[in-house]
């Protein structure tokens, strides 16, 4: 599971917790699934956060390389 996490994208990620969210909303999941609907949107999350913050990093240096030319 963890290269699963590292190859997935963003918007993957994002629609995936969506999905997730409107089952739930709706009731269409059932009280066995839910405990791990809810872990994987927290691993989802995990993830986005983490490429959120990578790429402000970046961002940051890109802007700070321009800045310095």
């Amino acid at each position: 599971m963890a290269k699963e996490k590292q190859q997935l994208k963003y918007g993957d990620a994002i629609e995936e917790i969506e999905k997730i969210l409107k089952q739930i909303e709706n009731e269409e999941l059932d009280v066995d699934d839910l405990t791990s609907k809810v872990k994987r949107v927290s691993e989802l999350l995990s993830l986005c956060k983490k490429k959120l913050r990578t790429t402000e990093e970046e961002v940051e240096n890109i802007l700070k390389d321009i800045e310095a030319e």
